[in-house]
This record gives C-alpha cells, structure tokens and sequence, in this order.
C-alpha cells in the first residue's frame, strides 16, 4: 500500500468530476491510502496557512505527492524553506504551475509566487503541463523545469489540465501514481 497526498489549487472546492478527485477515488478503490484535503479559503488562499495545511498532512508520512497548479507552487515553497517531511516523501509530481507573471496579477495569488528556484528538490520530481497552458505563458519547462533540473513532459493541448481543458479522468496519471515509469498521455 502506498500513501497519497492530492494537493488542489487556486479556486478548486474539489469537484467530484475533477481529475484529482477521480484519481483519489481510483486509488483508494485499489487499497492506496489517500489524503485528499480541501485546503482553507481556495478562492483567496493564505500561503502561510496553505503552508500549515501541508506540514500537517506530511507528518502523515505521504509517500507521493501530486500538487496541481498553485500547490505546485506551494510544493516549491515548502521545499525552499526545508519544511519536515519534505524529504521524506518517495517522489512528486507537479501538474501545470503557474508562472509568476499570472499569479502577481491576481491579488488572491500573488503571495504564491515562486520562491528563487535555487534549491534541489530532495526527491524524483517530475513537471506535466500543457504546453498552451494560459496560465503559464511562457511554458512550464522554462519558469521551472529548466531552472530545477527536473524532467519536464509537456502535453500538448492540455492547457491548464483542469475541468475546463476536458481533465475529469486522466489514465495516465494514474498509471505514473501506480509506476512512475509510465508515460503521460492527453487524457
């Protein structure tokens, strides 16, 4: 059995027909334990309390993290101040962050803005975006793949990988959760 944390994003109630969702369903019906929490105030988070949250649910010893979006970001922060339990987690995977030109326009976000990317993520980190995600501009492997040294696929089409983009079931990042060997796919 393997321990999952599902980390939602900005403006995310965790709708039952979200790709996140679906996945927590899907691997708790395999016998993985999940931890899928809705963090506090999703439409005008706090990175502070975001960052409470997370420090929480890491003393629950999650072997993998799945972050999307802002959690992505919160992810990075995390790792960039050495939060406990950071370390300790098997592998990560980081679904469609958004750049810091969107977030500073966005005075509910903008506190989320990547920390300097100059730390080593402690663990196999692995960056899926789309690679016309309009929240990332100038794509994912640039503001952040490149400058962590970390394996970056880009979906093309994908967007955003949310509801809007079509991202209720994903299959592939249920197989990579299962074997991160596995490829992603668009839906």
């Amino acid at each position: 059995m393997t321990a999952y944390l599902i980390l939602h994003g900005w403006q995310n109630h965790r709708p039952a027909d979200h790709w996140q969702h679906w996945l927590a369903d899907r691997l708790t019906e395999l016998g993985h334990q999940v931890i899928y929490p809705q963090l506090p105030d999703p439409d005008d988070p706090s990175l502070e309390v975001w960052l409470t949250e997370l420090s929480r649910h890491l003393a629950a010893g999650p072997d993998v993290v799945v972050a999307h979006s802002a959690s992505a970001v919160l992810w990075l922060h995390a790792v960039a101040r050495g939060m406990p339990g950071v370390g300790d987690v098997e592998r990560v995977l980081l679904v469609a962050p958004p750049a810091a030109s969107v977030l500073a326009g966005y005075p509910e976000v903008a506190e989320f803005l990547a920390p300097p990317l100059d730390f080593t993520l402690p663990g196999p980190t692995l960056l899926v975006a789309g690679d016309d995600d309009p929240y990332c501009p100038g794509g994912a492997r640039a503001a952040y793949g490149d400058p962590l040294g970390i394996p970056t696929q880009l979906l093309p089409g994908a967007a955003h990988l949310d509801l809007d983009a079509g991202y209720g079931s994903w299959p592939s990042v249920l197989e990579w959760c299962l074997d991160p060997e596995a490829e992603f796919r668009v839906r």
